[in-house]
């Protein structure tokens, strides 16, 4: 189960995020929205992408996973997924946003979805193939 442990570090991060979301809600005293303060705007962006797109990555890891892909590229997907989420959270809480950062972290968070799909097509087609 090498998915777990990749789900287990990026749910750490999640909690991280989740904090940094709260902190900058007591610090602008806003319960609901953002109020207009952009850092807590970009916090709670960073936050909510992530919860958007990593569930159906790491799904699809899992699937990729269970169809019988290889651990080593198991550990690639997860490596690039965390540091696709890494440079896509730092630049997007950027004030002045670095967009190379963000456009970099998004470009490996697709990576992995489409090749984790494609894994999981030729996987199951190639069992079809030998029935």
């Amino acid at each position: 189960m090498t998915t777990a442990l990749y789900a287990a570090l990026l749910a750490l991060f999640y909690i991280v995020m989740s904090f940094k979301v709260v902190g900058k809600r007591r610090k602008y005293q806003v319960g609901i929205g953002s109020n207009g303060e952009m850092a807590l705007e970009r916090a709670i962006r960073v936050h909510g992408n992530f919860a958007e797109y990593v569930p159906f990555a790491l799904l699809l890891m899992f699937l990729a996973e269970y169809s019988g892909l290889a651990p080593l590229y198991i550990h690639i997907l997860g490596v690039a997924l965390i540091v696709g989420r890494l440079s896509h959270a730092w630049g997007v809480r950027q004030m002045k946003e670095p967009l190379g950062f963000r456009v970099f972290g998004m470009i490996l968070t697709f990576s992995v979805m489409l090749l984790s799909a494609i894994a999981i097509i030729v996987l199951y087609c190639s069992r079809l193939l030998l029935w």
